[in-house]
């Protein structure tokens, strides 16, 4: 309900008891019968004076679908709110009632199910979602089982991340583990001696339970912060400690700043078979890059892009951000000519999020940034344009607080859809993280029910902070191969 009610407004506050408090401006109010087979909705809206200055009902039948009690009262209330909250602020919710981040996970339950053409019509009919979000989401899921044939059969194998937490500087709009590699957040020599060690031991973990690796992805911070030769010593470690290191399906490479990529790093990262990196521009107006600190310049962007494909990396993926401060459908277009005269194989089209820790946020006066319609007008330019040149959207998520309540979506050429983003996403095999920030995501075997099936994922994170990380992980793996043992432990049993 919380959720539903900030797509419609900045400043939401639930009460669950009834309230005399002369500000409060609105009451929505949802009645269920017995069965949960009819809801009806009612908004009423109220000056902080006194007296109704709105009012609206809309009901709503379940349908002869057979779903838990629970969940046919969070889809009555949902469709309830959204139709009335729609009906006073005449704003249209392009994603309907969903507001979770993995709306392509949502869509793989229901075709595991159901047939493609009756997932998109209860898309429609139960979720309100808009026709053209409806496409994209059905193309997606349907690609990403191309892409990945056996993605729901990705039990005996993991994707392992690989968290370098340093960066040249912080963007304004990043709360990822990402510090100044110049600071004092821990030695840069001490944390990739943890790294060292949290790889042996995974890898060791592995092999006893002869657990093959699907992808590998550096991510961060920026991993080509660090040295090329600190670089080559993690990859000697991995390849010598990991099983089956030559089935490995991906090796993915964040280097997402360009003034951190030089040649020497470049020249690691083919030595060790690196099929994939990122060069993220963010944007190609250099005042934008300026305002949110990325502190390289768009002719760097450039050279450095030149430089990877000279020495012969074909599959370079960059990441663009919809909304940036002070930019509008201008300075959008000037950053899609200037990505059709590169053409990368695969785009990251992600729209700004304000989240909570971040800079950008927390002095949220400093930063203008686009409004909520000329966001959708960026959003459609861009996958015109990305449709134009080829591009197909393999994976997308959402995030709380993103602009106009859009979305982030991967595009790329045929074959070169990213594997790991597809699997973290969608959450069908064990991702186990490793350095600072990692988050692992640990699935333990799917409980079937009457409604479906559901299946327990398990997040455990290794500290964030540098300092921090060097003196405890030790502790911190212990506790994650203790649940990585229970989750393999169970699924042995069944």
């Amino acid at each position: 309900m919380f959720h539903i009610c900030k797509l419609f407004f900045e400043e939401v506050e639930l009460i669950y008891e009834p309230s005399d408090d002369a500000n409060l401006h609105m009451k929505i109010t949802i009645r269920t019968d017995e069965s949960a087979r009819l809801a009806y909705g009612d908004i009423r809206l109220s000056s902080p004076a006194g007296g109704e200055v709105y009012t609206s009902r809309y009901e709503k039948k379940l349908g002869a679908r057979e779903e838990t009690y629970k969940r046919a009262i969070k889809r009555v209330i949902g469709f309830c709110m959204l139709h009335v909250l729609r009906d006073y602020t005449g704003l249209e919710q392009a994603w309907g009632t969903l507001t979770g981040v993995r709306p392509t996970k949502l869509m793989h339950n229901m075709m595991m199910k159901n047939s493609l053409e009756d997932c998109v019509q209860m898309l429609r009919d139960e979720y309100l979602v808009t026709e053209p979000k409806v496409q994209l989401l059905a193309g997606i899921a349907e690609r990403q089982l191309k892409v990945i044939p056996d993605l729901f059969r990705l039990d005996r194998e993991v994707s392992i991340y690989i968290g370098i937490p340093f960066c040249p500087t912080k963007c304004a709009y990043c709360t990822f583990p990402a510090y100044d590699i110049r600071g004092n957040n821990g030695s840069v020599e001490a944390f990739l001696e943890g790294l060292h060690d949290e790889i042996r031991i995974t890898g060791q973990w592995l092999r006893e339970t002869d657990l093959k690796i699907t992808t590998i992805y550096w991510g961060g911070g920026t991993p080509t912060s660090i040295t090329a030769e600190q670089m080559d010593a993690l990859f000697v470690t991995m390849s010598e400690t990991f099983p089956h290191w030559d089935e490995v399906r991906e090796l993915t490479v964040e280097a997402g700043r360009p003034d951190t990529i030089t040649e020497d790093k470049i020249e690691v990262m083919k030595k060790w078979n690196v099929d994939r990196i990122s060069i993220n521009p963010q944007s190609f107006t250099q005042a934008t890059l300026d305002a949110i600190g990325r502190h390289h310049t768009v002719t760097e962007t450039l050279d450095k892009f030149k430089l990877a494909r000279q020495m012969g990396m074909n599959n370079i993926n960059m990441d663009l951000i919809i909304g940036l401060p002070n930019e509008g459908m201008k300075e959008l277009q000037k950053t899609l000519d200037q990505t059709e005269q590169l053409l990368p194989e695969s785009l990251t089209v992600h729209t700004l999020s304000f989240k909570r820790a971040s800079r950008m946020t927390k002095n949220k006066e400093d930063y203008e940034v686009a409004e909520r319609d000329e966001i959708e007008e960026m959003i459609r330019t861009t996958a015109e344009w990305t449709e134009q040149q080829g591009y197909v959207p393999y994976y997308m998520y959402r995030q709380k607080n993103i602009l106009g309540n859009q979305e982030n979506v991967g595009y790329a050429l045929e074959g070169y859809e990213s594997l790991y983003n597809i699997l973290m996403m969608e959450e069908r095999q064990t991702i186990i993280g490793l350095g600072c920030g990692a988050v692992s995501k640990i699935l333990f075997p799917k409980v079937e029910h009457e409604d479906g099936y559901e299946q327990r994922i398990e997040r455990f994170p290794n500290p964030k902070e540098p300092a921090l990380y060097n003196q405890a992980y030790k502790e911190y793996v212990v506790k994650k191969i203790k649940l990585l043992d229970e989750a393999y432990k169970e699924a042995a049993l069944k």
